[in-house]
């Protein structure tokens, strides 16, 4: 299926605005995206569950606002929240590629020769990594169990993470996104697949068109890339 005139427009133009990404380091990136670009929209992703930045132990990390009707843990239960590492991470907030990092790196020589590690020198990889667009805020627990899954069309069930609207099928390796949201996962990852070449399949087109066509571009998106493209515009000028 051909992209619409209307979807093209808007990849286009993200392409425009942020082909210019500078390929700083995934950790001073997440540090530009919490205090430059999120700043004023401090609520995570998939569960509009809102965080703050507080001094813990003499250190300062991104947690989340407990309340229950935005998230709650797959286990909560106050004797396993420090033996089961995922647990504890329900409470703190983490940068979540929404295109995995092993979908967009899976192609290139160093990936395949040791991953990750292997590639931390690899240009194209920190520019894949570091790259503002495809990042977003999530609760670590949310962004483990998802890990490198596809998302599919079915509507999540309100269970897993409690009133939280997103499910994850670890057997089937899917996740299941709210529909508010739906929109903006397509269009990063029309934006991601242009620049780094990488395929999107034909069943995941058609679903993320359609996704883009029923959750049109919104305002706080036209912010977030107005924010990157001054960061980029100013980065590049020191």
């Amino acid at each position: 299926m051909k992209f619409n005139l209307r979807l093209n427009s808007v990849i286009f133009a993200l392409i425009i605005i942020l082909s210019n990404l500078s390929a700083i380091s995934f950790s001073q990136t997440k540090k530009v995206l919490l205090k430059k670009i999120y700043f004023d929209n401090q609520f995570t992703f998939y569960c509009g569950n809102p965080y703050e930045i507080k001094q813990i132990k003499g250190k300062q990390r991104t947690v989340i606002i407990e309340d229950k009707k935005y998230y709650s843990p797959k286990n909560s239960s106050f004797f396993n929240f420090f033996a089961n590492s995922n647990n504890e991470r329900s409470k703190v907030v983490e940068w979540e590629h929404v295109v995995p990092i092993q979908v967009l790196a899976q192609n290139l020589p160093c990936w395949k020769d040791g991953g990750r590690k292997a590639c931390n020198k690899d240009n194209t990889f920190r520019a894949m990594e570091s790259d503002m667009y495809n990042l977003v805020p999530a609760i670590g627990e949310i962004n483990n169990d998802r890990s490198n899954y596809k998302f599919g069309d079915k509507l999540p069930k309100k269970q897993q993470y409690g009133k939280c609207e997103f499910e994850v099928d670890s057997k089937n390796k899917i996740a299941y996104p709210k529909k508010e949201i739906r929109g903006d996962i397509a269009r990063i990852y029309f934006y991601m697949s242009n620049k780094y070449n990488f395929k999107i399949s034909k069943q995941e087109k058609i679903m993320f068109e359609k996704w883009n066509q029923e959750d049109p571009i919104s305002q706080w998106e036209k912010t977030k890339i107005k924010r990157i493209e001054e960061f980029i515009s100013f980065d590049s000028e020191i």
